[in-house]
């Protein structure tokens, strides 16, 4: 524990790419060692930025919906981690907040792998994540489209592919029925069986 507590510490204290974040550095994440559910994102934005709870938007609140999980047990389960691709808000892009930044994956997710070695399920959330580890988890190549990857994916390897929750995404929900038919109930058997 003191280990996590200290990488935890080196986190927040992070200025790697004070430089390219237009509000500055703000780290937003949750690791426990109990972990057995990790959610890897892409970043926070601007709301999670100001408050420094990850997921505490609409997009937080779709997602819970989806793994049907209430505030509570989301932020206070310590079988539950929460590791984004980039720790901080990268700012604002053309039509939504600008891709996570390159330092934290590269710098600080294989030191919190470590960290948590009970892992069973750990949730991709929209490209970046996936692009990242979908290959290396088990839940297809980092290539082809996301409704490709999440209509192929096996649902009982460590990876499960989930598009972003964002209220942004609201036409790929209603142009793919089969998601919340199929996956979302997979997904939510999967989290049964972790948790119990």
């Amino acid at each position: 524990m003191a280990t996590l507590n200290s990488l935890l510490s080196d986190i927040r204290a992070c200025r790697l790419c004070d430089a390219h974040l237009p509000e500055g550095p703000r780290p937003v994440v949750v690791v426990n060692g109990a972990a057995r559910v990790l959610i890897i994102g892409q970043a926070p934005g601007r709301k999670v930025h100001q408050s420094g709870v990850p997921w505490d938007d609409p997009s937080g609140d779709r997602l819970r919906d989806w793994m049907q999980l209430d505030r509570a047990s989301f932020y206070g389960d310590p079988r539950l981690s929460i590791m984004p691709m980039g720790f901080c808000y990268p700012g604002a892009g053309r039509s939504g907040d600008l891709p996570p930044r390159p330092e934290c994956a590269a710098t600080w997710h294989e030191p919190l792998w470590q960290e948590m070695p009970h892992l069973e399920l750990v949730l991709l959330i929209g490209q970046y994540a996936q692009r990242h580890y979908a290959e290396k988890l088990g839940v297809g190549t980092p290539t082809g489209t996301l409704t490709e990857r999440l209509r192929a994916q096996p649902t009982d390897s460590l990876g499960f592919c989930l598009p972003h929750p964002s209220p942004r995404n609201i036409r790929w929900f209603k142009s793919n029925l089969w998601f919340e038919r199929d996956t979302l109930p997979a997904l939510r058997a999967r989290l049964t069986q972790v948790f119990s």
